[in-house]
């Protein structure tokens, strides 16, 4: 084998035998296969309310896995770092960026003619003299509607494309 073939995968063509040939297999499979080649992959039964979409995709990325490889150590340490972070409050979701407040801070939005302040407190927020826990509870007395506060107020914005929408805040 030349040394094109090997850096042009990564491995030698005969390491990728149980991806090349189980990744067509999958679709003409039963799903008593499907659960059995599960079983033989990952050790254990499959859930029993799995689709036989999500069993095809769950062994097709185990193949590719045991084939190419995992993730890289660093990208899976910066995802379990993403996750104790969103379980701990302290990072905005994937795709959207937040602005820190500090207490003190007010925030301004106007809705359907009506100007909301929002003082930022050490433990909260303050709107029209009640105390809030959070901007969302606050997006949904003024709007009695759910929405999330940060976005209501400006301080999260999605990185996806918003040109052409509509505007729905009624303002």
């Amino acid at each position: 084998m030349s040394g094109t073939e090997k850096r042009s995968a990564g491995l030698r063509r005969d390491d990728r035998g149980p991806l090349v040939e189980g990744l067509p297999a999958l679709p003409r499979s039963t799903t008593r296969e499907l659960r059995t080649h599960w079983q033989k992959l990952i050790g254990s039964p499959p859930p029993g309310g799995l689709s036989r979409d999500l069993l095809m995709r769950v062994i097709a990325d185990q193949l590719q896995e045991a084939a190419l490889g995992g993730l890289p150590p660093a990208a899976k340490r910066r995802l379990a770092a993403l996750a104790r972070n969103a379980a701990n409050g302290t990072e905005a979701p994937a795709g959207i960026s937040i602005i820190r407040l500090k207490p003190g801070s007010k925030l301004v939005r106007a809705w359907r003619g009506k100007t909301h302040t929002v003082l930022v407190l050490a433990d909260g927020f303050e709107h029209e003299g009640q105390r809030y826990a959070s901007l969302t509870q606050i997006a949904s007395a003024v709007t009695g509607t759910h929405w999330s506060g940060p976005r209501f107020f400006g301080l999260a914005t999605s990185q996806r494309s918003t040109s052409g929408r509509k505007a729905r805040d009624g303002s």
